[in-house]
């Protein structure tokens, strides 16, 4: 970091109290053929895997070019960058983008177009590039896999036709272009570039790869991104021992986290009645689908049911500003991770409804969202 500690101003010395000045990533370059004046771009920190803390932004595209400076410190920054379509602000249906991995006080340059592009840079960018090269001929086969079926769902084809072709001409592609990235990682297994292709296997390759990296790659630039791999594949095998013992008719474990005003809330707090523990995110469609079943019921039987809220992966702002938007009015507790109840609850997918007896007891596990949860409610309590 830069600082500026002294300065002589006409003939006298004084003290300047100036902050650290933060250094820019830069994103610039061309692309050729792109039918818009502004690109989408979402970024955020290597290390974020989950993407709980990603930033929007818009650039504009002059004849081609165009320049992004994002303030970044400490780690490399992903970056994604769409085409915005002309006159539309929504951003749902885009797919297609250019992927920029960039590091902090460094520039990027990117050239080509929308469906084939390069990155130039440093070393890192250089053998990223030789990776993208060597898979380029596995996405180009599966882009137009993708494209027959979007054609095809589109047609209103069944979705046994459309499976059958991910399954047998989609997935082999898909796993012979993962088999290209974990070789060149394993060849390159001290640089940067290992921990990255890592990050992007699935999960029997990714954890055979992390105990091969070296001390340079594990510690130098993405040392974020491989802390959050080892956080990744601990908290994966602690969900899966979790899940042995968190079923039904066992006894649900007690924790307490804070709540919409700071306060504790245990979970034993509430015994006496049923409560649902709803796991949830505002990232999670499914999960905010579900939102006005879910006050339906809880109008319906709040008389003798609690619904706890269970925040994970969101920011403490996104958390507290999807509350209010969908003006939800159960109990609500911030997952933030001390200690990390999906973790020991063994939640693997969300939403997920939990529902604990009045005497504490697993009574019943709903994992998505389905009617099934809301038929089980109808019955237990048209028992009472």
């Amino acid at each position: 970091m830069k600082h500026k500690t002294l300065i002589l101003l006409a003939g006298a010395a004084l003290m300047c109290a100036c902050q650290p000045l933060q250094r820019q990533t830069v994103i610039s370059g061309t692309l050729e053929g792109v039918e818009s004046d502004t690109l989408i771009v979402r970024h955020f920190a290597i290390g974020d895997l989950m993407r709980a803390d990603m930033q929007t932004d818009t650039v504009v595209l002059q004849n081609g070019r165009f320049s992004l400076a994002i303030a970044n410190d400490s780690t490399p920054t992903e970056a994604y960058f769409y085409a915005k379509p002309r006159g539309k602000a929504n951003l749902t249906g885009l797919t297609r983008s250019v992927a920029v991995v960039a590091y902090p006080g460094e520039t990027t340059e990117v050239s080509g177009s929308m469906e084939d592009y390069r990155t130039a840079g440093n070393a890192f960018q250089q053998a990223l590039q030789a990776v993208n090269n060597l898979c380029k001929p596995y996405r180009q086969q599966m882009d137009s896999i993708s494209a027959l079926m979007v054609s095809k769902q589109q047609a209103g084809a069944p979705m046994d036709t459309i499976r059958t072709i991910y399954e047998q001409a989609y997935s082999p592609l898909r796993d012979k272009m993962e088999q290209v990235q974990a070789d060149y990682a394993r060849q390159h297994t001290d640089e940067d570039i290992a921990v990255y292709l890592t990050a992007q296997l699935d999960r029997e390759q990714g954890e055979a790869l992390l105990p091969l990296l070296g001390d340079n790659a594990k510690q130098g630039a993405m040392s974020s991104l491989y802390q959050a791999l080892i956080e990744a594949v601990n908290k994966q095998k602690a969900r899966e021992e979790a899940q042995k013992s968190v079923v039904e008719g066992s006894q649900a474990p007690d924790f307490t986290l804070k709540d919409l005003k700071g306060n504790d809330l245990a979970l034993s707090s509430l015994r006496g009645k049923y409560v649902v523990l709803d796991f949830w995110g505002s990232w999670c469609g499914w999960c905010i689908k579900g939102i006005p079943d879910m006050k339906k019921y809880y109008d319906k039987y709040k008389d003798r049911m609690e619904i706890l809220g269970i925040d994970c992966r969101d920011t403490e702002q996104k958390w507290r500003d999807a509350v209010e938007k969908h003006q939800l009015p159960w109990l609500h507790v911030r997952n933030a991770g001390t200690p990390d109840v999906s973790v020991m609850y063994g939640i693997q997918g969300y939403p997920t409804k939990i529902v604990v007896d009045p005497e504490g007891k697993i009574a019943k596990i709903v994992i998505g969202e389905d009617p099934a949860f809301y038929e089980y409610l109808d019955g237990l309590f048209a028992k009472k």
